[in-house]
């Protein structure tokens, strides 16, 4: 059997558990607010954007945002589902590159992928709220809440809502299960070494995901051998197919050009909001 085939093999059981995972899944209910104060059906996706199962049925997900490990410990605003929703041109270029990596061994395993407005909104008001401070030994334990905005972490706006930006990592093959986050088990810093660390299936990047310190910058050169180069596989992996790095976090990239390069979406992130696309 040719390492291809057993990739495939290996993920088969992956993809459908999340396929039944997701489509199982509730929708929210109502209707949502636009406009200039009325009342609307819920929002719901342009055609072009897809659901990435759909086009690469055999890519991981690890959608953070659905659950309370991530920076600020509770699921955001905006994220139904545990599901991937991209332009049909990134999630693509990601099916490409997905080829790539299965022929050596590994897997690309998404984090977040398109962003709703609302959820950046969330972002924005948590980092207001110095007080909370939850999740700060392990996602950014050397930096000061109240710097969050002038060193670029949080912002307004972000291009995840814009539908062609992806953050995400490569796994090993077969892939491990990541083990369960606990609210309120101990935190490790994003940063100490990967057996110290919070532990997901992903090989060894150097810092964990939605780690805010200066080890997360791609060629940061503090970060060498084994880590480095699995930077560069992953970098260079998405250059071949359109993707750019962002310099300041090994784990996100956009697809160019953007389908959208303008505007700020606000559907929430579900299978309904791309039925039929």
């Amino acid at each position: 059997m040719t390492r291809l085939a057993s990739a495939l093999r290996a993920l088969a059981a992956t993809a459908a558990t999340l396929l039944a995972v997701t489509a199982a899944a509730p929708g929210a209910a109502g209707a949502s607010v636009t406009g200039e104060g009325s009342r609307t059906a819920r929002p719901v996706a342009p055609e072009e954007f897809v659901a990435l199962p759909a086009v690469a049925p055999t890519i991981i997900h690890d959608m953070r945002y659905l659950t309370p490990h991530n920076f600020m410990g509770e699921r955001v605003d905006g994220y139904d589902q545990p599901l991937c929703i991209l332009t049909r041109p990134a999630a693509q270029a990601l099916k490409r590159a997905q080829w790539k990596l299965l022929r050596q061994g590994y897997s690309l395993k998404v984090y977040d992928c398109y962003r709703p407005q609302r959820a950046v909104d969330h972002f924005v008001r948590w980092a207001e709220d110095l007080a909370d401070e939850t999740m700060k030994p392990e996602f950014y334990p050397r930096v000061d809440k109240s710097r969050l905005f002038t060193d670029g972490y949080i912002a307004e706006k972000s291009g995840h809502s814009r539908g062609s930006t992806v953050d995400l990592t490569i796994v090993k093959l077969p892939a491990k299960p990541t083990r369960p986050y606990v609210p309120g088990e101990k935190l490790v810093p994003c940063y100490a070494p990967q057996g110290e660390r919070f532990r997901d299936n992903s090989v060894d990047m150097g810092t964990g995901y939605d780690c805010f310190d200066t080890l997360s910058h791609t060629d940061d050169p503090r970060v060498q051998g084994e880590q480095r180069a699995n930077r560069q596989l992953l970098k260079s992996t998405l250059a071949d197919v359109g993707f750019t790095n962002l310099p300041e976090e090994w784990w996100h990239f956009t697809h160019k050009p953007e389908v959208f390069p303008d505007t700020y979406f606000d559907f929430p992130v579900s299978w309904r909001s791309v039925a039929g696309h």
